[in-house]
């Protein structure tokens, strides 16, 4: 009999109110969102206070990368241990490591202390949003996940006004002291809310695929890292990156010959030959990759072409607020009707759309601007609940703590290679453009970018100034192009998915009634 007192409870609704279980998990999803964004105004701050300019970038990569390597094995260990065990793992992590964050003494102190950061912050929404499939049907959770992209989307674009106002009017520690109370909360919470869950058989042994997990751990952390490396303007031919990058894909390439072989993998590869699985985990890939590297690359643009940076925030807001009210309609529209294909088809096709415009609009009709940029939010948000919702309906009900991190994994992955290749690619074209006034050969590293961009927007309204703006807006504008022809594969992608109906019942509950 699998934990009695939850069965009980389940069988009796009164007994327990999904509410407080929901409250708690998008504070869980809205501590994961906003850790990934709220340093980007401070490091500036940090980077002198700690003497670390030459790591600067790190803080936000270290954690990025940390979360999203271990986001698979979360959902694994969750499928066997239970959602409550390892959220609670997730959670303490997380707060331990915030709590080193805030008392770092110096750069490779706060950027070791992030890479724990991450290390629980990866478990924070795959476990939290597999939780809510535990006792949600799969028809009625597109409601509820478009609450959820909701809060992810949120706390994501409002973490850098939270980080730049802790920052100016307490300090930098406090983004990171900030995340203790708040995570007791969330911790206090997952206990109480998570107690009546169904726990996995404790008659069906599993075991843990340890090396698979160390193997897909360090394999994507060198790929990942090249690439970020990349994203900050050092060349793909440095030594160090080309290491990195062999010598992860390498690693990935042993990982699949065993996960191949081993019974119990931490990622079992059938499940991505599922096409549903495979089809969604790309759309929600390159739906991030689009919306993480839009939020970055449109302020820049738009401060490049004149604007202040408090216009540039306020420019984004359309984008900011959409992709929510998108993800909210489509898990409505989902909830209602059972169906997703169509939603997803056309959220996809509007974001193209969208994408190839702002490639066109001039940054200075602002009525355009905002209109697009809200066409863009409202179609990239429309694909965050159906594609997780989707994913989970068509795997089993054992299974549905990996498809779920796997679609976590996908958007995190999806964000950290869009915003580095992007980012590489505007800093080759900028010096490419830029290249006739003899300011493109700005240093490589983190300092490439940033040179460029000072030098831009520190230029006088006179003609060398406006031709500098008018060279870098048509850098911007190639790789919005770029962006958006990328885009197009998600609605071409979808043709091919296979539509399964939406399930009226929620497996986890009904079997752990049945043993």
């Amino acid at each position: 009999m699998s934990n009695p007192s939850a069965i009980a409870a389940l069988q009796n609704p009164s007994a327990v109110s999904i509410k407080p279980m929901l409250a708690a998990m998008m504070l869980v999803v809205s501590l994961s969102a906003l850790e990934q964004s709220i340093t980007s105004v401070a490091l500036p701050v940090i980077a002198s206070e700690l003497n670390g300019f030459t790591l600067m970038a790190w803080v936000v990569s270290a954690y990025l990368v940390a979360s999203t390597v271990v986001t698979p094995i979360y959902g694994k260990l969750s499928d066997i241990y239970g959602r409550r065990t390892m959220l609670t793992c997730s959670v303490s992590i997380f707060i331990a490591a915030s709590l080193g964050c805030a008392m770092a003494q110096s750069m490779p102190q706060l950027v070791l202390m992030r890479v724990l950061q991450g290390i629980g912050g990866g478990g924070l929404l795959s476990v939290a949003q597999a939780a809510v499939s535990d006792v949600i049907t799969p028809r009625e959770r597109g409601r509820i996940q478009g609450y959820f992209s909701s809060v992810w989307v949120i706390a994501s674009m409002g973490g850098p006004m939270i980080g730049g106002y802790l920052t100016h009017y307490l300090s930098w520690h406090w983004i990171f002291w900030i995340n203790l109370p708040v995570g007791v909360i969330a911790l206090i919470m997952v206990r109480r809310s998570l107690r009546f869950l169904p726990l996995p058989s404790r008659n069906t042994r599993r075991t843990i695929d340890y090396i698979g997990s160390i193997l897909l751990a360090t394999g994507l952390t060198g790929v990942l890292m090249a690439i970020t490396r990349i994203g900050q303007g050092i060349p793909i031919g440095e030594s160090l990156n080309l290491m990195l990058l062999l010598g992860g894909m390498l690693i990935m390439a042993v990982f699949l010959w065993h996960e191949e072989r081993t019974p119990e993998p931490i990622i079992p590869l059938s499940m991505l030959r599922i096409p549903t699985v495979a089809i969604c985990c790309l759309i929600l890939f390159l739906s991030f990759f689009e919306l993480i590297s839009m939020s970055v690359l449109l302020p820049l643009r738009l401060q490049m072409t004149g604007l202040s940076p408090e216009l540039s925030a306020l420019r984004l807001l359309p984008l900011t607020l959409t992709s929510p009210i998108g993800a909210f309609i489509a898990g409505k529209l989902m909830g209602r009707h059972g169906h997703y294909k169509k939603i997803m088809i056309t959220g996809s096709a509007l974001a193209s759309l969208a994408s190839f415009l702002l490639a066109l609009i001039s940054p200075r009709h602002d009525v355009l601007m905002a209109l697009t940029m809200a066409l863009l939010g409202l179609g990239i948000g429309a694909q965050f609940p159906t594609g997780m919702v989707a994913t989970q309906n068509a795997v089993h009900r054992t299974q549905v703590g990996i498809a779920t991190a796997l679609t976590s994994f996908s958007r995190l992955l999806g964000g950290a290679v869009g915003v580095a290749v992007l980012t590489a690619v505007v800093i080759a074209l900028l010096r490419n453009a830029l290249g006739d006034f003899h300011i493109g050969n700005a240093p490589d590293g983190g300092d490439a970018m940033m040179q460029i961009f000072r030098t831009v927007t520190a230029s006088t309204g006179d003609a060398r100034g406006l031709a500098l703006h008018t060279a870098a807006d048509g850098a911007f504008r190639e790789v919005t192009l770029l962006s958006a022809a990328i885009s197009l594969l998600s609605p071409l992608l979808l043709l091919f998915i296979r539509e399964l109906k939406l399930r009226d019942t929620s497996e986890p509950i009904a079997a752990a009634m049945a043993e």
